[in-house]
């Protein structure tokens, strides 16, 4: 099925442009389609990827249909927090992807779960067996999988009830007065900047963020936050809409931090054991290039 695009911005190419719009599909998929003649402008089928668009002209994507992933077992490290007969709790590292997407299709923790413990539930399909829920590339901390279907459409009822509860740490630019507070901004994509997430439209999906304080210092805050929905990107976008954004998270308008990554940690997760019923609580230590960051902030050398 062809994809009509009307360009509405100015002086972007156009392997750019449409990578904007069309984010589930990486930059090289976009510039080989364009290359094979998949895309026209204006109806035109020579075109570049280089080719400056225009606000007005149209469009047309043939996207070609790629054969369905299926993922790989690889021998990676892996951090094993808690274990049943149901239930891997890992405690994943930041830059490590969950599953295999747009341009990644090895080194995930996916691929590190086949090779561990081989067999998954496949509710989420071949190419994310075992996946209940995600964290991003660079928040490390608690993440859930499920060994059977069973266990994977337990675990998806309680997240879909709001019965998991899920604790992250999180160092913030700039003071906040209150002691604690609740941000329920619906949560849409940035029309504009389709790889970060928005609350500036008032529209979107609800999305509910609970946070308290831990320790305030001069230019930061130390944050404990509760999530009762699971947004992309949510904690993130949440506290940036409130004027403080995650230390380190320049994609929503922080500062460069002294680490590779930005200061969010999901630090602990509880839920109802599929079989048993019994209430399982999986905590991760924050890892050590966070702790010292944060000793950074409190003797002051990094401001």
């Amino acid at each position: 099925m062809s994809i009509e695009l009307t360009v509405d911005a100015t002086g972007l190419r156009l392997d750019h442009f449409l990578q904007a719009r069309l984010p589930d599909f990486s930059r090289s998929r976009l510039q080989s389609w364009i290359r094979e003649s998949r895309v026209t402008l204006d109806g035109a089928v020579e075109v570049r990827a280089s080719t400056i668009v225009k606000p007005g002209q149209r469009i047309t994507v043939e996207p070609l249909a790629q054969p369905p992933l299926r993922a790989e077992p690889e021998e990676l490290p892996l951090h094993v927090l808690y274990l049943d007969d149901d239930i891997i709790a890992i405690n994943k590292p930041a830059g490590m992807v969950v599953h295999a997407g747009a341009g990644q299709h090895s080194g995930t923790v996916v691929n590190a779960l086949l090779h561990r413990f081989g067999q998954l539930s496949n509710v989420s399909g071949d190419d994310r067996p075992g996946i209940v829920h995600r964290i991003d590339k660079e928040t490390s901390g608690v993440l859930l999988v499920a060994r059977n279907d069973a266990a994977h459409r337990s675990l998806a009822s309680q997240f879909a009830d709001r019965e998991i509860e899920k604790i992250y740490l999180t160092l913030v630019q700039g003071k906040i007065e209150a002691e604690n507070g609740r941000i329920e901004t619906p949560i849409t994509r940035d029309p504009v900047r389709r790889i970060r997430m928005t609350t500036r439209t008032g529209e979107g999906r609800a999305s509910l963020t609970f946070w308290q304080i831990l320790e305030r210092f001069e230019r930061f805050t130390y944050l404990r936050v509760k999530i009762g929905t699971g947004r992309t990107h949510q904690i993130r976008v949440h506290l940036s809409s409130i004027g403080n954004c995650v230390a380190g998270d320049r994609l929503y308008g922080a500062r460069p931090g002294p680490e590779d990554r930005f200061f969010l940690h999901a630090a602990r997760i509880s839920f109802r054991q599929p079989n048993t019923g019994v209430t399982v609580t999986v905590e991760a230590p924050l890892p050590p290039e966070l702790r010292s960051w944060l000793d950074g902030v409190r003797n002051g050398s990094i401001k």
